[in-house]
């Protein structure tokens, strides 16, 4: 069976959607230390954990991936769209492309 392909959000994208108020679910599939060097608020289950922990995340709720570069939250958004979440999209280019387009205040590594 070929794989569920996610849609993928721009940076700018996603600050409208945050911007305006609507209700998402950041999901950052990143490492702990990842995670604590850099992040913009998101629910952290790592990309490892994520076959186990899917229960955590609602899936009726809006959700965007999250990785360092967005090679990661894209397969995390595959695999959360296979299971069934449909509203579910990957941040292309991941935090370091937020740090560069959005906030530079958010470090980079």
């Amino acid at each position: 069976m070929p794989p569920v392909l996610a849609k993928e959000i721009s940076p700018k994208e996603l600050k409208a959607i945050l911007d305006s108020g609507e209700r998402i679910l950041i999901l950052d599939v990143r490492e702990p230390n990842e995670f604590a060097l850099a992040n913009i608020g998101g629910h952290l289950i790592p990309l490892g954990e994520l076959e186990k922990r899917f229960t955590e995340v609602d899936p009726t709720q809006t959700i965007v991936t999250l990785c360092h570069h967005g090679v990661r939250s894209r397969h995390a958004a595959q695999f959360l769209r296979a299971q069934g979440y449909s509203k579910v999209s990957n941040l292309s280019g991941g935090i370091e492309r937020w740090s560069q387009e959005i906030d530079s205040g958010v470090a980079r590594y």
